[in-house]
């Protein structure tokens, strides 16, 4: 679904209801929409957000805005510096091999962890 005023929206089937229904993401109030075809969803959710922003105006408030792609992080200096590192070996800045890094991270999925073993008794202890 494309963007619409800089707001992102997620979208489902919901084949039991016949209907397509989404939220807008990326903030922290809850909008939602639905329609029964792609139009309808589409206008449901453009009028959903111009809704949103008409509510918030009334009440004198800002409304959530999505995530600026902008973030502060903080790391030791060996770190930076071993970064920076990174970057000019790549040959790019540290922005885009940070990306890079982050992107790879998010998409990894580890396994889940073993379980716990039981403790062990006793009878389990093997001497020799």
């Amino acid at each position: 679904m494309k963007d619409y005023k800089g707001y992102s929206a997620r979208v489902a089937i919901d084949e039991e209801q016949n209907l397509i229904h989404g939220e807008v993401i990326g903030i922290t109030d809850v909008i939602t929409f639905q329609g029964r075809t792609p139009a309808e969803l589409t206008q449901a959710f453009q009028d959903s957000v111009d809704d949103y922003l008409a509510f918030c105006e009334e009440r004198g408030t800002e409304p959530d805005r999505p995530y600026s792609g902008r973030f502060v992080v903080r790391v030791s200096p060996g770190l930076h510096r071993r970064i920076s590192a990174l970057a000019n070996k790549a040959g790019v800045s540290m922005n885009d091999w940070i990306v890079s890094a982050l992107e790879r991270a998010g998409e990894y999925d580890p396994p889940p962890a073993p379980p716990l073993s039981a403790p062990v008794c006793g009878k389990d202890v093997i001497r020799t």
